[in-house]
């Protein structure tokens, strides 16, 4: 017998790609819903190549029966509808920002820490990390278990596709109007500057520190995924590119360690696909991640201004390791690990 799957935000960029991916893996699912919002009842997403579905109401969705729900809904609808779920016998693994340091909350990414998968018991809810952190606990695993990591400072430059479709379509819009000599400021709804053309280093709101909250969740979530112990500082950009996060992250290790040891070791890693070449083209960009689901990793090489450092370039798609594929790897995990039977 196959699992019941609730995919929850469906129509959005992270709920299609979650059901896109949940074909391609021959995810093993007996039935697949997809939910959302009333404004979105009766439309139609594809399922694989060949199924189409129709979407039903949130609101009011008995979840009986249901054995894993997929959530990518936004954080204020998740924080109302994942206890449901989950009140209902469904383990719920949930994309939003809202369970993520809840302290009886598992927050996991299946290639640093699988076996936390068992604290769902708690509330029956596992949370998927932010993307930005994702990608760079990814990378950073194999290393912390060659030599144990004191401090990471971090670069990021992600793409509009973490705000959204429409942020996609702000950047869009304004790149055409600027070539059609219109004011690209008449586009602007998502982002306080324009980002056609532009980086802006403001991503989610401001925090009393100086920080903005995209810099916290780097450094919290890395902290309750990987260790506790590890520092980590992070600037966080957004760039105008439709699809890919990229990161220039500086690590200080206890020891040291040569970047053929790292090399060594990332290449052996689960998730990751090291592209080194000191070369023209010997790196990967955000260009040619796009639809890929390894985090890739290049510019290794040694910080010679702090003991035992070395910066590393880290790229990944957020749309799918960062976020939909994460989430179906947790429920794989679960899965694998005979904590889920289906119903």
């Amino acid at each position: 017998m196959g699992y019941t799957v609730a995919v929850v935000g469906a129509t959005g960029n992270v709920g299609r790609e979650v059901l896109s991916i949940l074909a391609e893996r021959e995810f093993p699912a007996e039935e697949v819903i997809a939910l959302a919002s009333s404004r979105s009842v009766g439309r139609e997403v594809s399922y694989g190549e060949d199924d189409i579905l129709k979407v039903q109401d949130l609101d009011g969705f008995d979840f009986t029966g249901v054995d894993i729900v997929l959530s990518s809904p936004g954080a204020k609808v998740s924080a109302k509808y994942s206890p449901i779920a989950a009140e209902a016998g469904a383990v719920v693994i949930d994309n939003t920002s809202h369970f993520r340091m809840d302290p009886d909350v598992p927050l996991v990414v299946p290639e640093v820490n699988p076996q936390a998968v068992a604290g769902y018991k708690k509330r029956g809810i596992i949370a998927n990390p932010n993307c930005s952190t994702i990608q760079m606990v990814v990378a950073l695993k194999p290393l912390h278990d060659l030599a144990k990591i004191k401090r990471v400072v971090v670069s990021t430059y992600q793409s509009v596709s973490g705000s959204g479709k429409s942020a996609m379509d702000e950047l869009f819009n304004q790149t055409r109007g600027i070539y059609a000599n219109e004011p690209a400021l008449s586009y602007q709804e998502n982002f306080t500057k324009q980002i056609a053309f532009n980086v802006i280093p403001h991503i989610d709101i401001f925090m009393d520190d100086g920080s903005t909250k995209e810099e916290w969740k780097m450094a919290a979530e890395t902290k309750k995924i990987l260790d506790p112990d590890i520092a980590v500082t992070a600037t966080c950009v957004r760039a105008p590119v439709f699809i890919g996060h990229a990161e220039a992250v500086n690590i200080e290790f206890d020891r040291p360690i040569s970047e053929d040891e790292a090399r060594d070791a990332l290449k052996a890693a689960p998730g990751v696909t090291v592209v080194d070449h000191r070369a023209d083209e010997g790196y990967v960009t955000p260009q040619e991640c796009a639809g890929e689901d390894a985090v890739f990793v290049s510019r290794i090489r040694k910080d010679p201004t702090v003991e035992n450092g070395l910066n590393i370039w880290v790229v990944s798609d957020n749309l799918r390791k960062g976020a939909a594929l994460n989430t179906v790897q947790i429920a794989e995990t679960l899965i694998a690990s005979n904590m889920l039977k289906a119903a």
